[in-house]
C-alpha cells in the first residue's frame, strides 16, 4: 500500500516501527509523531488516548484501561511515564456521582470536584496525574482518540461563522460543538454526540481545536492528518496574498539595524516588564510574524487576544502592540511608547481582573504582558525561564497563523473575556500552580561565568545551574566553554519550547568566546547574551593567568603586562561594560571577581601574579562603590586549588614542587604530581584539608545568592585556613 501524501502536514507513521511496539508504546509513538509537527499541535498542547485490554494486577482478569496523556505532558517529548492509566469501568461510573448532584453543568462545583475523583480510578498505581481533558477521551465510545490544536482547525473554530464553515469543509463526517470550558461536562456532551451520530468521525470544538476518533490507532492517526489537511487546503484557496491582515503598513528594519535596536532596547524592556517578577526573554522573528506586526490590522487583531485556551494561558488576555513607525521614529520614541504602553496594559489588565473576578478568584497575577509586538522588529516573549518564554513565543506565532487563516475565510474572534478569565483564574489551574515546587535560588537569573571552560569556572557554572540559573559559559577557549555548556544542557535539558530566532533559540545554557582584555570582545559577548536572554543579572569572573617564572624567578615585561591585563584590567572592562546593562534594566545584580590569598601574602617567585591580585582586591572595593546600590561586588580569594585547575599546568606544578623542595620524578603523571602538591598545600592550612573546586564554587554561588544580600565590597578567602593571609 502506498503511503499517503500531504502538503500541509507531515506523514511520519512507520509500520516497521509501530508493529514492534506494545499498545501503550504505540500510543506514545503516535503522540510523538503528532506532536513533532507544529501545524498539528503546539508544544504541550493536545492529548491522545488508547483504550487497551490489560491484565488486572489484583484479579488477574482482563480489564479495559484508558491510557491518556497526563497532566502537564507534551506530545512531542512524551514517554510512557507521561500517560495516565484509568480503569474504564470506574471512570464511566463517575457519571453516577455527577448526575446525583443537585446543580451540575459547566463551571459547577461538582464538575471541578470530579477531577479529584480521577485518582480513585487509577490502574496499577500509575503515579501520573490525569488531566482535565480525561473525560473527553473516556466518554467517546471509540478505542483511539486524538485531540489536537492544529492551526487550520483552530482557524475554523475561531471564526465568526464556525459552525457553517465546519459543515462546508467537512460535510457530515465532522460535527461542531460550541465553546465550553474543558471538563467532565464537555466529555459527556461530546460522548453523547458521538454515540447518537455514528457517522461522525470527530468534532470541531468552538474556540478550541479538533478531536477525532477511530477503532484502529493508525487509522486514527491518518484521520487526524486527513482532517487537518482538508481544512488547510480550503484555507489556502482563500489566501488573501498581499491583502493579508489588511496589507502592509510598515517596512521591516534591515537585519543589522534590528539587531542594534534590540541590543539597546531589550535590557530596558526587561527591567520594565520585571517590576514584579524577573523575566527571561525570547526574540522571535519570522516572515509570518513580520507580516503581522507590519500590517494595518495588527492593532485590531492583537486587541482580540488568542482563541485556543492553551495559547491563552501563556500569552495572557492579549499582547502589547506598540504602534511605532520604524521608518520615521527613533529608538527614544519607541522607548517612550513602550513605557506608556506598558502602563496602559497594566491598567487594562487590572480592569479586566476587576470586571471578571469571582468571589473565590485567586489574587491578581503579574499584570505585565508576556508578548510584545513591535512593527519592523518582530515579537518579544517573556517567561519565568527560557523554556517558558520560547513556548510563549511559539504560541503567539501560532496564534498569528490562526488569525491569518481565520481572516481569510471569515472574521477572527478571540475567546470572550469572561471565558478567558475563567480559564486563567480557574481554581484547578491555581491548584496546579501551587503544586509546583518552589523556584530555586537563582531561577529567573542570567549568570555569566567567565572562565567556565575549566577549573573553578567550570565547577561554578555547574553550581549555579543547580540553583536554576541560566548560565552563559564564557572562556577565551570557546571550545572548552562549549564543552561546559553542552554538559549543562545534557544534564538539565533544553526545555520544551521550540521558538526563537538566532541565538535566542537557545536553552538554559550557551557558550561564548571572549578576550576579557579586549573591550570590543567583551561588548560583543554581552550583546550576544542580551539577544539570547534579554539581559543579565550576575557575573562571576574566574578567569586569571599565572605565568610561571624562569628558574631565576623572573618573567618578561610582556608577561608582566599580560598578568595585569587579565587579572585586573579584564575584570574592570567586564564590570564597566556590564554596568550599562545593569543600569538600563534597573534590576539588582551581583559581580564576583576571583582574586587570590596571594594578594595578602608576600613571597618570592610570583611578584607579578601576587601584586595583580592585590590590585584586584582593591578593584573589588572600588567597584562596590561605583556600582552601588544596584550591584553588589565581592571577591573570592582561593588558595592553591590544584585539582583540575588550568592555573596549575604541569610546568607550574613542577616549578612549585622544586620551589618547596618536594621530591618527585619527572616521569610521573601530571595528576600524581598535582596530588603531591595539593597534599603539601593542605598541610600548611589550619584545617589540613585540600582546597577543592567545589569549595570555591560554593563560595562563588553564596556571594551571588540572596543569602549574602547585604554583603558587598568584601573579599572572602577560601583557603583552608592560611594564617599568613588573615586580614591585618
Amino acid at each position: 500500500m502506498s503511503q499517503k501524501t500531504y502538503k500541509h502536514v507531515s506523514y511520519s507513521w512507520d509500520d516497521a516501527v509501530a508493529n514492534q511496539l506494545d499498545p501503550v508504546e504505540r500510543l506514545r509513538y503516535r503522540s510523538n509523531i503528532l506532536g513533532d509537527d507544529q501545524r498539528i499541535t503546539n508544544t504541550g498542547g493536545g492529548n491522545t488516548s488508547s483504550k487497551v485490554m490489560m491484565t488486572d494486577p489484583l484479579t488477574g482478569e482482563e480489564v479495559d484501561v484508558l491510557w491518556v496523556k497526563g497532566s502537564g505532558g507534551d506530545l512531542r517529548t512524551s514517554t510512557r511515564a507521561n500517560f495516565a492509566s484509568l480503569y474504564m469501568d470506574k471512570l464511566l461510573s463517575l457519571q453516577t456521582i455527577y448526575d446525583a448532584a443537585e446543580v451540575k453543568g459547566v463551571k459547577t462545583e461538582i464538575e471541578d470536584k470530579m477531577v479529584s475523583m480521577y485518582p480513585h480510578t487509577t490502574f496499577n498505581l500509575n503515579p501520573r496525574a490525569s488531566s482535565i481533558d480525561t473525560p473527553l477521551h473516556g466518554f467517546i465510545p471509540y478505542r483511539h482518540v486524538d485531540h489536537m490544536h492544529p492551526i487550520s482547525a483552530i482557524a475554523i473554530a475561531a471564526s465568526k461563522n464556525q459552525e457553517r464553515l465546519t459543515h462546508e469543509i467537512f460535510g457530515d463526517e465532522i460535527g461542531w460543538v460550541p465553546w465550553q470550558r474543558p471538563g467532565f461536562d464537555l466529555g459527556l456532551v461530546m460522548g453523547q454526540m458521538a454515540s447518537e451520530n455514528p457517522q461522525l468521525k470527530g468534532l470541531v470544538m468552538g474556540q478550541h481545536g479538533l478531536i477525532n476518533w477511530a477503532d484502529d490507532d493508525k487509522v486514527c492517526y491518518e484521520l487526524t492528518l486527513d482532517l487537518i489537511e482538508k481544512a488547510a487546503v480550503y484555507i489556502a484557496k482563500h489566501d488573501k496574498g498581499e491583502d493579508t491582515f489588511g496589507g502592509t503598513k510598515y517596512q521591516s528594519l534591515p537585519d543589522s539595524e534590528r539587531e542594534a535596536l534590540l541590543i539597546e532596547l531589550l535590557p530596558k524592556l526587561r527591567g520594565l516588564v520585571s517590576q514584579q517578577n524577573r523575566f527571561i526573554g525570547t526574540i522571535h522573528i519570522t516572515d509570518s510574524v513580520l507580516q503581522f506586526v507590519n500590517s494595518h490590522d495588527a492593532p485590531r487583531l492583537a486587541e482580540l487576544g488568542t482563541s485556543c485556551p492553551d495559547h491563552f494561558l501563556r500569552t495572557k488576555i492579549k499582547p502589547l502592540y506598540v504602534d511605532w513607525n520604524p521608518q520615521s521614529e527613533n529608538t527614544a520614541v519607541l522607548l517612550n511608547k513602550l513605557e506608556a504602553g506598558l502602563a496602559q496594559y497594566r491598567a487594562d489588565y487590572a480592569a479586566y481582573y476587576e470586571a471578571c473576578q469571582n468571589p473565590d478568584s485567586p489574587a491578581m497575577r503579574d499584570p505585565n504582558p508576556t508578548v510584545i509586538l513591535i512593527p519592523g522588529v518582530g515579537l518579544i516573549a517573556w517567561g519565568k525561564n527560557k523554556s517558558e518564554s520560547r513556548v510563549t513565543a511559539e504560541f503567539y506565532s501560532l496564534a498569528i497563523e490562526v488569525m491569518k487563516a481565520s481572516e481569510s475565510i471569515s472574521q477572527y474572534q478571540g475567546l470572550p473575556r469572561q471565558e478567558a478569565f475563567d480559564i486563567e483564574y480557574w481554581l484547578l489551574e491555581e491548584a496546579k500552580l501551587k503544586r509546583m515546587p518552589p523556584e530555586k535560588e537563582l531561577a529567573r537569573n542570567v549568570v555569566i561565568v567567565v572562565g567556565a571552560g575549566s577549573g573553578i569556572g567550570k565547577a561554578t557554572a555547574h553550581r549555579v545551574a543547580k540553583e536554576g540559573a541560566h548560565v552563559v559559559c564564557v572562556d577565551l577557549d570557546e571550545a572548552a566553554a562549549k564543552e561546559t555548556a553542552v554538559s549543562l544542557t545534557n544534564k538539565y535539558g533544553m526545555g520544551i519550547g521550540v521558538a526563537g530566532t538566532g541565538i535566542s533559540a537557545c536553552g538554559p545554557s550557551i557558550r561564548l568566546g571572549v578576550d576579557i582584555t579586549n573591550r570590543e570582545s567583551v561588548q560583543q559577548m554581552l550583546n550576544q547574551v542580551i539577544l539570547a536572554y534579554g539581559g543579565i543579572d550576575n557575573i562571576i569572573v574566574t578567569a586569571g593567568v599565572f605565568v610561571p617564572p624562569s628558574q631565576k624567578g623572573k618573567i618578561s615585561d610582556e608577561q608582566w603586562d599580560l598578568t595585569f591585563a587579565v587579572n585586573v584590567k579584564g575584570g574592570y572592562i567586564i564590570a564597566d561594560e556590564a554596568r550599562k546593562i545593569w543600569e538600563a534594566q534597573g534590576l539588582t545584580g551581583t559581580l564576583v571577581l576571583t582574586t587570590s590569598v596571594n594578594a595578602t601574602v608576600a613571597k618570592k617567585g610570583s611578584v607579578a601574579y601576587d601584586t595583580s591580585k592585590a590590585a584586584a582586591n582593591h578593584l573589588v572595593r572600588e567597584l562596590a562603590i561605583e556600582l552601588s546600590p544596584l550591584v553588589r561586588v565581592n571577591g573570592l580569594a582561593p588558595a592553591t586549588v590544584v585539582e583540575g585547575s588550568s592555573m596549575f599546568p604541569r610546568e607550574r606544578v613542577i616549578s612549585s614542587l622544586v620551589k618547596y623542595e618536594i621530591p618527585f620524578d619527572e616521569n610521573e603523571e601530571t595528576a600524581a604530581l598535582r596530588d603531591k602538591l595539593a597534599h603539601f598545600y593542605a598541610q600548611r592550612t589550619l584545617t589540613k584539608s585540600p582546597i577543592t573546586l567545589a569549595d570555591q564554587a560554593e563560595a562563588a554561588y553564596l556571594l551571588t545568592s540572596h543569602q549574602l544580600s547585604k554583603t558587598t565590597g568584601q573579599v572572602i578567602s577560601v583557603d583552608g585556613g592560611l594564617h599568613e593571609a588573615f586580614l591585618r
